[in-house]
């Protein structure tokens, strides 16, 4: 994989995508000239002596309390330390590397007064894979991700844990190993690290990346068990979705047309098929799939340019050495974007469902009843679509908005908060519980293709259950059926489905 370097105001989501499935960073040198000049501006303020908040001043509800020049690096390293109050799992590695890289390209674009010694430490931090331990548990999304963020600031300055090599170290022993000294912070610094939105933003990133390889691989899925259940595939039709103008609709419908062409299975039952119309769980997947899709990318919208500005406060301007405070740390954006991926999620599994319970059900599909040849004796495929259905109802209840939420912080000084990291935390859980239920349905929908033999699928459906079948074989008794499970939530989770029916481009959220 390509090294990524960062520009910052114009990184793409392609490039934070390529940075959460491991590629290297580096951040473009063109930034030195900013990050120094706003550097000197923050010296320059605070020789003027004059209060500016965060500078030299308390923080909060304590921005009021003038802090005198000798104290104001106890001050920076004191917020990080009092700060640093998270609690709960440690954040995934390629989220906090995520975040790394974030605030690296947020403080790049001088408009936060870090010193460049700051900027090389968090860039060697993610050249030599030493990843912070950050609690996933403890931002409300409104002052920024200041206890997150905290986590990642304190192992700058030597404290707290780090991920190296698979190990987990205390970071000061972390840092002596990788040849790295870590700082005394100066005026701002320690806030700029804590101010920003880029815990949210990574934990949103990473659950949109995640929808939408399930999007894709759901789109397979879906063609699959239309093909299992002999539909048609006459509602995909290009001239119907043109009328109904939604682009998602559009690129949805014809791309579930294309998988299916050429499908001996689809020739067979063009004539004399009694079935007028099939169950909406086929039919309408245009409709559905492709509302998640504008959806998706309207939330990819709104992420890339969260992705490319800057959330700190107070921000500096080197031009007139101003210090203005103001609120861009409020992640109501990212909240907003987190829940709408929420809901596109719930509904691509919920979906995904209904075929695997249509597949299961003889009266609908026309096939044996649970998939097996021996319904009875066998109970085949009757428990898995009791799993998807559980799935996918943990995922309603987790997709509640979260953004309609908030609790008064900081004695009522932080009194609307966006719980952006609460709703964009929860995202990776329910593209995971999505991801299983589309591996059910690719087993099933696998299935009921095989009692349609000798007829075949289209060439891309065909490599695509060629590669479940190479993982999986066809059930004929029970057996323990975990296993079957496992290897194809994989083969989901993956993308290699989507590889496998690489001969159809399928819509995604952006290049």
């Amino acid at each position: 994989m390509d090294a990524v370097t960062l520009r910052p105001g114009s990184v793409t989501l392609a490039e934070w995508r390529a940075i959460y499935r491991g590629a290297e960073v580096r951040l473009d040198p063109s930034c030195a000239p900013v990050i120094a000049a706003s550097a000197a501006s923050v010296a320059r303020i605070v020789a003027k002596g004059e209060p500016a908040y965060g500078i030299n001043t308390g923080f909060g509800k304590l921005a009021s309390v003038r802090i005198e020049a000798g104290d104001l690096a106890t001050l920076q390293r004191n917020i990080v330390l009092s700060h640093a109050a998270g609690v709960g799992e440690p954040t995934p590695a390629p989220i906090a590397r995520l975040m790394l890289a974030l605030k690296l390209a947020s403080l790049a674009q001088g408009a936060s007064g870090v010193a460049p010694a700051t900027m090389a430490l968090l860039e060697a931090l993610l050249e030599k894979g030493l990843t912070p331990v950050i609690p996933c548990q403890g931002s409300v999304g409104a002052s920024g991700d200041l206890a997150p963020l905290a986590h990642m600031a304190a192992v700058l300055i030597g404290v707290g844990e780090v991920f190296a090599d698979g190990l987990r170290l205390p970071a000061a022993e972390a840092l002596g190993t990788a040849g790295l000294a870590p700082l005394a912070l100066g005026p701002k610094e320690g806030l700029a690290l804590l101010n920003g939105t880029q815990f949210s933003t990574a934990n949103a990133l990473a659950g949109l990346f995640e929808a939408e390889r399930l999007f894709q691989t759901a789109l397979v899925a879906g063609a699959l068990s239309t093909e299992a259940a002999k539909g048609s595939d006459t509602p995909f039709d290009h001239r119907i979705h043109v009328l109904r103008r939604q682009p998602g609709q559009i690129e949805t419908g014809d791309a579930l047309r294309a998988l299916m062409a050429g499908s001996a299975i689809r020739a067979s039952h063009l004539k004399d098929d009694e079935r007028v119309q099939d169950p909406y769980c086929l039919r309408c997947q245009p409709q559905v799939m492709g509302a998640a899709l504008d959806v998706l990318r309207q939330a990819a919208t709104t992420l890339g340019y969260e992705t490319n500005g800057v959330s700190d406060n107070p921000l500096i301007f080197p031009d007139t050495d101003e210090a203005l405070s103001g609120g861009n740390f409020h992640a109501e954006p990212v909240a907003f974007a987190a829940d709408m991926i929420a809901l596109a999620v719930c509904e691509i599994g919920s979906i995904s469902e209904r075929r695997i319970a249509m597949l299961v059900d003889p009266a609908l599909s026309g096939l044996p009843a649970f998939l097996t040849p021996k319904p009875g004796l066998n109970s085949g495929f009757m428990i898995p679509q009791v799993t998807a259905a559980a799935l996918v109802s943990e995922n309603k209840q987790m997709a509640y908005p979260a953004s309609v939420d908030s609790i008064p912080t900081s004695a009522n000084q932080e009194d609307h908060v966006s719980m952006a990291a609460h709703g964009a935390r929860r995202l990776l859980a329910m593209t995971q519980n999505a991801a299983s239920v589309v591996a059910i349905e690719l087993l099933a929908a696998a299935q009921g293709c095989d009692f349609h033999r000798p007829l075949t699928s289209s060439p891309a459906l065909e490599a695509a259950r060629t590669l479940v079948r190479a993982e999986v074989p066809h059930l004929d008794d029970d057996r323990h059926f975990h296993p079957d499970m496992a290897k194809a939530i994989e083969l989901a989770r993956s993308g290699a489905v989507v590889d496998a029916a690489g001969a159809v481009t399928l819509p995604g959220i952006a290049p």
